[in-house]
């Protein structure tokens, strides 16, 4: 499945109907689902349905449902890479930067 082709909208139901395919593969209902992730059934329907949840209801379902650990496959954890290190001077980067040039360009083509 390509993703990068797909709206946000269609991107939340794909991984709302994988959520679904996986409850039912364990033989939950989406009240037993609810039961043992302290949500309610709303939630879970609503995260099925793909019309948005919130981050801690996603955790909870992917944990009842034994796949978080798939959370590192999905977006894996993001190391310096040596080079930046060095020129960092050994420093933990904490922002992103501007790009300088394209907002001077901007700045130019305004006026």
């Amino acid at each position: 499945m390509d993703f990068k082709v797909m709206s946000d909208r269609d991107v939340e139901k794909e991984l709302g109907q994988r959520i679904k395919m996986l409850r039912l593969r364990k033989n939950l209902t989406q009240d037993d689902l609810a039961s043992r992730a302290l949500l309610h059934r709303n939630a879970i329907s609503a995260l099925e349905s793909g019309k948005g949840s919130r981050m801690s209801t996603m955790i909870a379902v992917l944990r009842e449902l034994g796949a978080i650990e798939n959370l590192d496959a999905f977006l894996p954890e993001i190391t310096v890479s040596p080079m930046q290190l060095a020129k960092l001077h050994g420093r933990e980067r904490k922002r992103a930067f501007r790009d300088r040039t394209a907002t001077t360009q901007k700045r130019k083509s305004e006026w």
